[in-house]
């Protein structure tokens, strides 16, 4: 977490201080897991890009510790509420809603408490401090001797000649990795989505039947391709725009929930998805089975005439989001190019920090430091490289 002019007037950037987080990302994560529920049923999580190791401390405080934060932390205050309530006014419920009321504080006392059960690997080019129950490797997750690094690290027993599957799959595969961005817009979204396919190749090899995959991508022109590849191995693919993620970046968060891979696919490092012969017959074999949608029927309401429209809506039912095909009608494209649109939707309390905003400091401001200073940022060759300049100069 540097300590830029921007970041100062940052919201963000001195609640992660105040709250002991490395970097404002957590945020992002925190949001993101109010948003689609993401830490449910999970145990075994992979952290892609985890440097300076936010997500991670996030992932440590959650799963491990036991802490809530957010909506799950006001619910939790909410029913130690109403308890307290019962031994004030014990004639106010019948007998059923105490029961509920006292079910429901076991569970969540449960839920509470350090587990054992968890394990959590962190992988970065970038040293990454220890964090309490964390698994760290150093390594590049576009090298394919990264694979049998990460399928050792989550299970100590692997044996090599086994192939690439991982013989005790992960619930949860998350990836925050960015390029340094060069300020070409299309060539940094085009380094950003080589990023994305590495960690899908790590997460396609780790990853159980339901489990769920979340990356950092950035929003450009033909992004709806990726959105179209991830849409072949996972049930549902969801744009999401935290809070806490300033409105002026391009960057987003693909969340992909229930891994539903094509029939007969095995991940391979010498193929790499969306490489060779094998997208193909993959889409044929996704394809075969998707449900068989009716063509909508939309009225004109000038003339109150019914016709079929060229955009079936596929209705998501209670998650309340729609899903939408467009079909390329135009002459070049002969009727047969098809988009897939991914719902986009935006996280957090619209009564949270703005993250664009600069916010008036009190008077009693101090300055905090970083909760971990980066242990070797990439700008200190940098840094080096200029003082050894100006004493040869000298």
């Amino acid at each position: 977490m540097g300590k830029t002019s921007k970041d100062k007037r940052d919201a963000y950037y001195r609640l992660a201080k105040e709250q002991g987080w490395r970097a404002r990302s957590a945020f992002k994560l925190l949001q993101l897991d109010e948003e689609f529920d993401l830490f449910a049923n999970v145990s075994r999580v992979v952290d892609l890009c985890a440097a300076p190791g936010s997500w991670s401390q996030v992932l440590s405080r959650v799963l491990i510790k036991g802490e809530k934060f957010g909506r799950v932390a006001w619910q939790d205050r909410e029913a130690q509420f109403r308890q307290q309530m019962l031994g004030v006014f014990p004639d106010a419920l019948s007998d059923d809603q105490k029961a509920q009321a006292s079910e429901i504080m076991v569970k969540q006392h449960d839920e509470s408490r350090p587990r054992e059960d968890v394990k959590i690997v962190s992988i970065d080019l970038q040293p990454i401090s220890p964090l309490a129950g964390i698994t760290t490797l150093r390594a590049d997750i576009t090298h394919p001797a990264t694979v049998p690094l990460l399928l050792s690290a989550l299970d100590p027993t692997y044996d090599a000649t086994a192939g690439t599957q991982a013989s005790h799959p992960v619930d949860l595969v998350l990836s925050d990795g960015a390029p340094d961005v060069t300020g070409l817009h299309d060539l940094d979204i085009y380094v950003q989505s080589q990023l994305l396919h590495a960690a899908l190749n790590l997460a396609l090899c780790v990853l159980k039947p339901g489990g769920k995959f979340v990356a950092k991508i950035f929003r450009g022109r033909n992004v709806d391709i990726l959105f179209a590849q991830l849409k072949l191995f996972f049930e549902r693919v969801i744009v999401a725009k935290p809070r806490s993620s300033r409105a002026s970046s391009v960057e987003a968060f693909i969340v992909c929930l229930d891994f539903r891979p094509p029939p007969g696919f095995q991940a391979r490092l010498e193929e790499p998805v969306g490489v060779g012969k094998r997208l193909d017959n993959m889409v044929r074999a996704r394809a075969l089975q998707m449900p068989i949608v009716a063509e909508a029927v939309m009225q004109d309401p000038g003339t109150s005439t019914w016709s079929c429209a060229s955009a079936p809506v596929v209705d998501m039912g209670s998650a309340g989001i729609t899903e939408m095909e467009v079909y390329d009608e135009t002459p070049e494209g002969n009727g047969k190019g098809v988009r897939w649109i991914a719902p986009f939707i935006a996280c957090g309390d619209l009564s949270a920090f703005d993250s664009d905003a600069s916010y008036e400091l009190p008077d009693n401001h101090v300055s905090l430091d970083p909760v971990q200073p980066p242990i070797a940022p990439p700008y200190k060759r940098a840094i080096e490289m200029r003082s050894a300049l100006s004493r040869a100069a000298k």
